[in-house]
């Protein structure tokens, strides 16, 4: 698959104590569109520091660089805390501001986004004005199919830019904490929470995913689920980045619901079985899901 897709949002440095591997929802999302043959842009900003440099050297091995990679000469590259908790379960502790709040509306980046198939965005890049006006600016200004990545990281969101972002979006992806506490139906079952998310902001796809239990998806007037694949879990750390990937790739492709999900789900729980949010994964999809 040749698709322009635009992935904006954050770069980091993802720090498991001494251990530091390279992370940010969006560019996980273009990591892992990558390896499956897409033909991704990914727009994001790094600081001057030796972190950043670093950074920008993981992009360019893993053809990602590009001239939407902005360089900031005063706010640090953004350098993440994750601690893990026994069921391995990722927190993050997220400096304020970094590079990438303050990513500015360059040339090259509108015009990417104007000829872009798909773009990508996430809520926690949106926590800074300079970086949510550019965004938004985009999406007003482009015909791509919208994909939202809801990623609420507390204290790093506020109810009026996730509705802000979610009436722009065709397509939502969120987790079932995330439906808990943006859908005001609290007794209702998935499907009823999923449904009045839907009558609210009219987006065309709306996906859940429910960690080991799969996922769950509303697209073209119908409900899909899958129950997921059993892993040990060694991090959950860019587990849903990888599942949208694969959604996302499947959706452009234009395959049937039924395999998007399956292939979504077991990619997804391949890298929640590795450490960090980029494994090298093709063999290991082809294990799981043979193993069904």
């Amino acid at each position: 698959m040749k698709k322009n897709i635009l992935c904006f949002g954050e770069v980091l440095w993802d720090a498991f104590g001494e251990e530091k591997v390279a992370g940010g929802a969006t560019m996980n999302v273009a990591f892992h569109l990558k390896q499956q043959g897409a033909g991704v842009a990914f727009a994001s900003s790094v600081g001057t520091d030796a972190s950043g440099n670093k950074l920008v050297d993981f992009l360019k091995d893993n053809g990602l660089f590009n001239e939407l990679i902005q360089r900031d000469e005063i706010l640090p590259t953004c350098e993440v805390t994750v601690q893990l908790d026994k069921h391995q379960q990722a927190t993050y502790i997220i400096p304020q501001p970094v590079s990438w709040d303050n990513i500015k509306p360059k040339t090259a980046l509108t015009r990417c986004a104007k000829n872009a198939s798909a773009i990508v965005f996430g809520s926690l890049v949106c926590r800074d004005t300079t970086t949510r006006d550019t965004l938004l600016n985009l999406l007003h200004d482009t015909k791509a199919l919208k994909v939202f990545d809801v990623n609420l990281r507390a204290p790093h969101y506020t109810p009026q830019t996730i509705e802000t972002l979610a009436a722009r979006a065709d397509v939502v992806k969120m987790n079932e904490e995330e439906a808990d506490l943006l859908i005001s139906n609290k007794k209702g079952d998935l499907k009823e929470k999923i449904t009045e998310f839907r009558q609210k902001y009219h987006v065309q796809t709306i996906c859940v995913t429910r960690g080991a239990h799969g996922a769950m998806v509303w697209h073209d007037h119908e409900f899909y689920e899958h129950p997921g694949f059993e892993v040990k879990v060694a991090d959950t750390v860019g587990a849903g980045d990888s599942f949208l990937a694969t959604f996302i790739a499947g959706l452009l492709n234009k395959l049937p619901m039924p395999q998007i999900l399956e292939r979504a789900c077991a990619v997804g729980a391949y890298v929640a079985s590795k450490r960090g949010a980029t494994p090298r994964y093709v063999d290991g999809i082809v294990d799981l899901m043979a193993a069904r």
